[in-house]
């Protein structure tokens, strides 16, 4: 049995990575920055796909003592086969001058200096181990994205992608392997809370997310077994490719769903 561990994954696409590992027949780690919150999810879990399956610990990725007790926590029984650097942060989606000074320090902290700590923790220990899989999220910015409001989001992504080249070139020739997961546009908390729902701009932006957008439950499962698959350092996989988007453009005239009305009606 394959052990995951997936960062920030007691909701969203982290929850729902977890839950497809775990029907493909994995171990998988549950953490999140609560450890109630960890302890919900573990159980709900547990009772689909039974005890043994699944566990969890708390942890905050800026913490890298946290992160060596969460390795430790799931070293315990054998080897980490797969950590998943799922866990990130988003801030209102405006200008950089009228961001203010903790969220921008925030947000480097989570997306950059807390991936930075979870890939030492990982590499340290998969290179005692000798294999496992390091698999960095993407976002909006990693593949050079542009767009105004989202400056220090989209450079912590932009870094994403350079360390992940960067790391590739460090584990070549061993057993341990660095590689990329690139969900596309996922409506989740995380998503939804980068815009003012009653603002004009919303509407032509709902319609753009509208064509382009997904969900969890039909994302995960094509990451997942893009994950199981994968058999070489620097392998990405993408859901959302530039074939994809082109025929969501063409066809959106057919497209009548919505993904955003729960949101709408009841806003966090």
């Amino acid at each position: 049995m394959k052990t995951v561990v997936i960062t920030g994954s007691t909701r969203g696409i982290g929850r729902g990575l977890a839950e497809n590992f775990l029907a493909s027949g994995c171990r998988v780690i549950i953490s999140a920055r609560s450890q109630s919150k960890v302890d919900e999810a573990v159980a709900e879990l547990a009772e689909k796909y039974g005890a043994s399956a699944v566990a969890g610990l708390r942890c905050d990725i800026t913490s890298a003592q946290q992160l060596s007790e969460l390795w430790a926590f799931a070293s315990e029984n054998g080897p980490v086969d797969y950590w998943i650097n799922n866990a990130g942060m988003s801030i209102a989606r405006k200008p950089l001058a009228q961001q203010s000074a903790e969220d921008l320090q925030r947000i480097v902290d989570t997306n950059l200096t807390g991936l930075l700590l979870a890939c030492k923790v990982a590499l340290t220990g998969m290179q005692e181990q000798g294999h496992g899989q390091i698999w960095n999220m993407e976002g909006f910015g990693s593949t050079g994205q542009v767009a105004p409001g989202m400056a220090a989001y989209g450079a912590t992504k932009r870094a994403l992608n350079y360390l992940n080249k960067s790391l590739q070139k460090e584990v070549k020739g061993t057993g341990v392997q660095v590689n990329t997961l690139s969900p596309g546009i996922v409506v989740t908390d995380l998503l939804v809370g980068d815009y003012d729902l009653t603002s004009s701009d919303w509407q032509k932006t709902r319609k753009i997310l509208n064509i382009l957008g997904d969900t969890v439950e039909t994302v995960t499962p094509f990451l997942v077994r893009g994950v199981l698959k994968a058999q070489k350092s620097g392998t990405r996989v993408v859901w959302l490719t530039g074939g994809k988007a082109f025929v969501r453009f063409l066809t959106a005239g057919f497209n009548k769903r919505d993904l955003f009305t729960a949101y709408e009606s009841n806003p966090a």
